[in-house]
């Protein structure tokens, strides 16, 4: 089996593969402070009480936006689970030609994401990843990946008005059933959704005439159900995503490692 960690700032997503199949997933949320073996407790609890034995774990593979978090989790992969787990880093196979000004600033997590995007859809491509962050990803028809966009999360978005206002509350972000709030809570639902709707919509709109075709668009992430109801251009929508493209990354460094 292959134990997969994409480590995002506010969550990190874990998977069990055996083979190409996801068999087990779980959340965490990221915790900066927690060391090693807090992690590896959580970890190895998660996998007892899914009868996982650890002599069945063959790899593992990471990738981290949260960079002092990298060294924790090789610790914890090393102590816990009998591995030497690859790092997903500037030099890594991943596939994809990287066109970018400077490829050491891409977030690992999105290049796991075109990886699989691109293997299990198609391509030319847009991965919209809806994390702490909203990013757009872009893959040429030709592979390369190109670039992207970068907006603020819509749980960001919805945080910020609660602190830098006196009088506007913490809301659930749930989709208002109109546009025209009657009272604050559903004005800021609508604000928000609605408005985050139109970026969307704008950006795949951009995107795609820059690229001169109609790209496939796929979205990701903890907030993605709500918005593909919501924007018809999102074709799929897959959860699992980077952590098919860690695995995807995996196999293609198996061989050197």
């Amino acid at each position: 089996m292959l134990f997969t960690i994409d480590i995002g700032n506010t969550s990190m997503n874990m998977g069990m593969f055996e083979g190409e199949r996801l068999v087990h997933s779980w959340r965490l949320m990221t915790g900066i402070d927690r060391s090693a073996d807090e992690f590896g407790s959580l970890i190895f609890s998660l996998l007892q009480r899914h009868a996982v034995p650890i002599s069945s774990i063959g790899g593992a593979v990471l990738c981290s936006v949260v960079p002092p978090l990298v060294p924790v989790f090789q610790e914890v992969c090393k102590k816990y689970l009998d591995t030497d787990p690859l790092v997903i880093e500037p030099g890594i196979k991943t596939g994809l030609r990287l066109l970018v000004d400077n490829p050491r600033e891409l977030g690992p997590d999105r290049v796991a994401n075109a990886v699989a995007g691109v293997r299990l859809y198609g391509k030319p491509l847009i991965v919209i990843d809806f994390g702490t962050a909203t990013t757009f990803d872009v893959v040429s028809a030709g592979g390369d990946f190109l670039g992207g966009a970068i907006a603020p999360g819509i749980n960001i978005a919805s945080e910020a008005l609660y602190r830098r206002t006196a009088m506007l509350p913490r809301i659930e972000l749930v989709r208002p059933k109109r546009a025209i709030g009657r009272g604050t809570v559903s004005a800021m639902q609508s604000g928000i959704l609605f408005g985050y709707i139109g970026l969307i919509e704008k950006l795949i709109k951009e995107i795609s005439a820059e690229l001169e075709c109609q790209p496939i668009v796929i979205s990701t992430g903890g907030y993605s159900p709500m918005f593909v109801e919501g924007v018809p251009a999102i074709q799929i929508c897959n959860p699992d995503l980077s952590l098919i493209g860690l695995r995807l990354i995996h196999e293609m460094n198996q061989a050197e490692r």
